[in-house]
């Protein structure tokens, strides 16, 4: 079962991704750069990495 934090680091997650591609897109259908994808993969890694420490 997903705690109340897990829900809300998705939410955040969520959000975030919606904004990197208002932001990064040149037109309406565009994805985001594969760089972008891969550093927010880093990211989440690095971060469950951390979780994991915890």
């Amino acid at each position: 079962m997903a705690s109340k934090e897990d829900s809300k680091q998705d939410k955040i997650d969520k959000y975030i991704d919606q904004n990197l591609k208002k932001v990064f897109s040149d037109l309406e259908n565009d994805d985001m750069p594969s760089e972008i994808i891969d550093l927010l993969s880093v990211l989440r890694a690095q971060d469950q990495e951390l979780k994991g420490k915890k």
